[in-house]
């Protein structure tokens, strides 16, 4: 949490006057201590501070763009930060979010199958051989059953349309009778009312054809940087080709337009127990970005992609550690005075590195 403008192990070292970077260095990669038994503890805090019945459980990936070819994950891949191909690393990550705030509880490194199918780079990263190639959404899967044996209190998962239009990890949630709320695509494939197969944009088509105002309402779906987040919504019962939902539940289309643009949609699947009111899915919906905050944080303030690490171990204990400063901080911002929240828009990151320590 120092003011430090790239929290790596030499930087880190200069500015508490270390002449070298041997023990930061150290710290991440030699000495002996267990990097998933800090995340779980983590958690736990996280949990104990923030917990809440309604809370939900986000899923997204980061980027960290690096150079060169040796550093555990690296290659040429889509990255989010630019919306194109880069060399870069890709971390899936999960956060905890409710009423209270909202920090990290998981994390991990994507593989690509160029590491996972080439035995010499696995060894010089250091890479464990149990450690097999899993897409981004069946690394969510793999934190989702961490968390659920873990007793993590959620309601909601939620997740961007990357996610959503799995249907593995859907019918994982379906198995395990998890309610989500996940932007899928426009091609996803529902079941019309006369049984064919049709595109989620067939119902939009249906939608504005019939050309009526009282079909949309205006909602917010949260507050953003720059106040409430104002669409207009719609919402229809739907069925998913292939995929029905656990017991009890039922899916729901939700689409979001937006007020100022029109033509700017997005769609949601809503899998939930039935007869949840549709303004809860929508709060649901918006709880998505909570996870960009997090990635804001933990790079702006916190360093969570500074390291200059290149292995395994020491990618996971610097990740690791990034996540326990920033759910430091949520819990401490959770603490403050209610009239505290009234100045975090105004300058929320001198807030968050100011908490007091109490």
């Amino acid at each position: 949490m120092a003011d430090v403008p790239r929290k790596n192990s030499w930087q880190l070292a200069d500015h508490i006057g270390h002449t070298t970077a041997h023990r930061f260095e150290h710290l991440l990669d030699r000495a002996k201590w267990d990097a998933d038994a800090l995340r779980d503890e983590v958690r736990s805090y996280v949990i104990a501070h923030l917990g809440r019945a309604d809370g939900v459980l986000i899923a997204d990936d980061t980027s960290a763009i690096k150079k060169g070819r040796m550093s555990v994950g690296m290659a040429g891949q889509y990255c989010g930060l630019t919306g194109q191909v880069e060399n870069c690393q890709v971390m899936p990550m999960l956060t905890y979010a409710s009423a209270a705030g909202h920090a990290f509880v998981n994390r991990r490194l994507y593989l690509p199958e160029s590491w996972t199918g080439d035995p010499q780079r696995r060894a010089r990263a250091g890479v464990p051989e149990h450690v097999a190639f899993r897409t981004k959404p069946q690394l969510v899967i793999d934190m989702l059953t961490e968390e659920l044996a873990a007793g993590t209190p959620f309601r909601y998962l939620c997740a961007d349309a990357a996610y959503g239009r799995d249907p593995h990890l859907r019918a994982f949630c379906h198995e395990r009778q998890i309610s989500y709320v996940m932007a899928v695509p426009i091609d996803l494939p529902l079941v019309a009312a006369r049984g064919e197969v049709e595109p989620v944009g067939h119902v939009l088509d249906r939608i504005l054809a019939l050309g009526r105002a009282g079909v949309w309402e205006r909602r917010s779906c949260g507050a953003g940087t720059k106040g409430l987040r104002v669409y207009d919504w719609t919402a229809v019962s739907a069925a998913v080709a292939g995929q029905a939902p656990a017991p009890g539940h039922a899916h729901t289309l939700l689409i979001r337009r937006s007020v100022s643009v029109p033509t700017e949609v997005e769609f949601f699947l809503a899998h939930a127990p039935a007869h949840v009111p549709v303004p809860e899915l929508i709060d649901a919906a918006g709880m998505r970005w909570k996870i960009e905050e997090n990635n804001e944080h933990g790079k702006d303030l916190l360093g969570l992609t500074s390291y200059q690490v290149r292995k395994w171990t020491p990618w996971h204990r610097h990740v690791t550690i990034a996540m326990l400063a920033l759910a430091f901080l949520a819990a401490m911002r959770a603490a403050l005075p209610a009239d505290a929240d009234e100045t975090a828009g105004k300058g929320k990151d001198r807030l968050l590195l100011e908490a007091p320590a109490g």
